[in-house]
């Protein structure tokens, strides 16, 4: 097969690209995601597809989307940030296009990215966290990707961390994700400015004007890497957190690689120095055995589509 089109599908935008067999993106259109719209959503896909396909020679499609996809790559479940529930997408798209389409969780398709392209190159074997908003996952074992029996594994942002903790979008209380993730990240800074508990916040003030509502992950970062105090406890702690969950990804699942996304981790060191060393402390009981190592996503926000495309390749 030749160039495929592969498509991620967020709460935001809808974001298309041609991409070869090497995972080269080689053109790319985007548009803006009408989140409470199935029709309109559906209609975006379609128009990104024929432009795209209208100016180079495509074989398929893959859509990655955020939100449980069925085992026959085709339904998506439930979408927390769209409007889909049971929305037949693979059959509703592919009949105003004459190409294959397949369907992919957003999460899966950036782990395949990352392990035939990206970070886990010359492994048979790895564990995708995404940290944004919340955590997503993805899995791949022996060069498969897994989605278990009913498509929607790895989500490992809805594992429990803390009994009857933070509530979760997903209605439980205490999910891993509401300790590791973007929206951690502000609550925490947010609650050590108000609490004065965990040393100065000038930086992180006085890029928010004062104004501790304001204060956003961007906002976080940056005065993090202009060594703001209360920042980088901020960045301790969902490092912390992401080191507990990786630590019980590999007693589960021992990959060769565990593989670490999403818009915070472009933090770099200030996320994943804190969570290696609580990943260590929390697999102590290995003693001297192998143990996943730990890399930094490579494909950055391509990953999704990079997949998409690579996984309409295989049908």
């Amino acid at each position: 097969m030749g160039l495929t089109i592969g498509i991620d599908v967020g709460g935001t935008k809808v974001l298309a690209g041609v991409v070869d067999a090497d995972g080269t993106v080689i053109a790319q259109a985007r548009r803006d995601t009408p989140a409470d719209d199935v029709g309109r959503t559906r209609e975006l896909i379609v128009d990104v597809i024929r432009e795209l396909s209208a100016a180079h020679p495509v074989d398929a499609v893959g859509i990655g989307a955020a939100g449980w996809i069925d085992a026959q790559r085709s339904t998506v479940l439930y979408a927390p940030n769209l409007a889909w529930r049971h929305e037949p997408l693979r059959d509703s798209v592919a009949a105003d296009i004459d190409l294959p389409v397949v369907v992919e969780n957003d999460a899966n398709a950036a782990a395949w990215a990352e392990f035939r392209f990206g970070a886990g190159q010359g492994t048979d074997s790895l564990v995708l966290l995404t940290v944004g908003t919340g955590i997503g996952g993805g899995i791949v074992l022996a060069g498969n990707l897994v989605r278990g029996e009913h498509g929607i594994a790895a989500e490992f942002g809805h594992t429990l961390a803390v009994a009857d903790g933070h509530p979760c979008g997903c209605g439980a209380r205490g999910c891993l994700e509401q300790y590791t993730s973007g929206t951690a990240l502000v609550r925490y800074a947010r609650a050590a400015v108000r609490d004065g508990g965990t040393g100065p916040a000038a930086e992180l003030l006085a890029l928010v004007g004062g104004d501790v509502d304001k204060i956003d992950g961007p906002t976080v970062t940056r005065a993090a890497r202009d060594g703001d105090p209360t920042a980088r406890a901020a960045f301790a702690e969902i490092g912390r957190w992401l080191g507990y969950g990786m630590a019980d990804a590999v007693q589960i699942l021992d990959p060769a690689v565990i593989v670490v996304g999403g818009g915070v981790s472009e933090a770099g060191e200030l996320l994943l120095d804190p969570a290696r060393r609580a990943y260590a402390d929390r697999l102590t009981q290995r003693g001297k055995l192998p143990v996943a190592e730990i890399r930094q996503a490579r494909l950055g926000n391509l990953a999704g589509l990079v997949g998409a495309a690579d996984l309409a390749r295989r049908p």
